[in-house]
């Protein structure tokens, strides 16, 4: 898996090099096309779409990732790929985990004014933990993306899976993780925040 992240990286580095039109996605397995291959995964989809407007996106998004592997990775890829348009999609682990919603706070904070200061914008995709964890735990959960979507003005999605999650088809047997069939509509869900971001 380790080889074919690195392999997807190298394919993913835009052709019109680091910087003005480059998109990073900074997430976990929902990003990573866990269990599918990356082909077929929602931010492949994005790069295609957006390759004939001369934008490349570098998909940095790894299975099992938390908020504080985001906050130890993210200044390296500023540095490397220069993006214009960070998507930060990290939490689900932390939230798995029963990790404090303070650190996951903290962490998102630190990414936000990390790119921010990179002169990246920022689009923030939140979680929806499973019933398991306790209404009050989730509730938390929520109001981390919630709070800092409001205090930093970013563009927002709750949860992304919210059209698929409990649609025949578009999950796979675990759950967690969405099908093939569930991309497309993922992308869709991210696309009407991203292209104000774009500015083309």
């Amino acid at each position: 898996m380790k080889f074919l992240f690195a392999v997807w990286i190298g394919l993913a580095t835009p052709v019109a090099g680091a910087g003005e039109r480059t998109i990073l996605v900074l997430g976990d397995s929902l990003s990573a096309a866990y269990g599918i291959s990356l082909e077929q995964g929602w931010v492949a989809l994005l790069a295609e779409r957006l390759a004939p407007r001369g934008w490349g996106v570098v998909n940095a998004s790894i299975s099992g990732e938390t908020s504080a592997g985001g906050v130890h990775r993210l200044p390296d890829l500023l540095d490397r790929y220069r993006p214009a348009i960070v998507i930060l999609q990290l939490g689900g682990n932390d939230g798995l985990r029963g990790l404090s919603p303070a650190a996951l706070e903290s962490n998102l904070e630190r990414m936000i004014a990390s790119a921010r200061e990179a002169g990246a914008k920022v689009l923030l995709l939140g979680i929806e933990l499973p019933p398991n964890l306790g209404e009050p735990y989730r509730e938390r959960i929520r109001a981390v993306y919630r709070e800092l979507a409001q205090r930093y003005g970013l563009p927002f999605h709750p949860f992304f899976l919210e059209e698929i999650a409990l649609k025949p088809g578009m999950m796979q047997p675990d759950g967690i993780h969405p099908t093939a069939a569930a991309q497309p509509a993922m992308l869709e869900a991210v696309w009407p925040l991203l292209e104000p971001l774009l500015g083309d």
